[in-house]
């Protein structure tokens, strides 16, 4: 049996015009800050933190600042999230939680405990694609792009590949 292609949803193109955008739409909502801490989650997610620190690097006066946020998506329990901060490092900052793919909310849920532990100036979301199956309570504040998908199709972001840089559905 074979298996069909994946289908390409957005190019390389794509992508960095969505992460642009998301750049100037967080530089908007953040202009009286003097700083920003980008938290990407482990793998593409982090990918997408450090192309938005680069553009916002170029765009805004203020400081930004990157950490990974290292968890496994694939457990169904987590333990601690991992990041080379103490915690006590995020008190009275503005933090931009960001990942690839929102789909149940489950992954970005579990990513907040870091910031949970000490007051924090400002916690906002930001993700390429929005699947638009929520079961908790966590929204994205910036999306690149919204896609209705049922619950069999998987999306894959490839951010980390410059020769299959893309968005996919299979």
């Amino acid at each position: 049996m074979e298996t069909a292609q994946p289908t390409l949803i957005l190019t390389a193109e794509q992508i960095r015009q969505k992460i642009r955008r998301i750049a100037f739409q967080i530089y908007e909502n953040n202009v009286d800050e003097s700083a920003l801490l980008l938290a990407g989650i482990t793998g593409e997610g982090f990918m997408m933190a450090q192309a938005l620190a680069g553009v916002l690097r170029e765009i805004a006066p203020f400081a930004v600042d990157l950490i990974e946020l290292k968890l496994d998506k694939t457990q169904l329990s987590q333990t601690p999230v991992q990041t080379d901060r103490p915690a006590d490092a995020f008190t009275d900052k503005v933090v931009i939680l960001i990942d690839d793919v929102i789909y149940t909310g489950r992954t970005l849920a579990f990513s907040l405990q870091p910031f949970l532990q000490v007051p924090v100036r400002k916690l906002q979301v930001a993700v390429l694609i929005d699947r638009n199956h929520p079961r908790y309570p966590v929204a994205a504040d910036y999306k690149g792009y919204e896609l209705s998908t049922t619950l069999t199709e998987h999306v894959d972001v490839v951010l980390s590949n410059d020769d299959r840089m893309g968005v996919y559905l299979r």
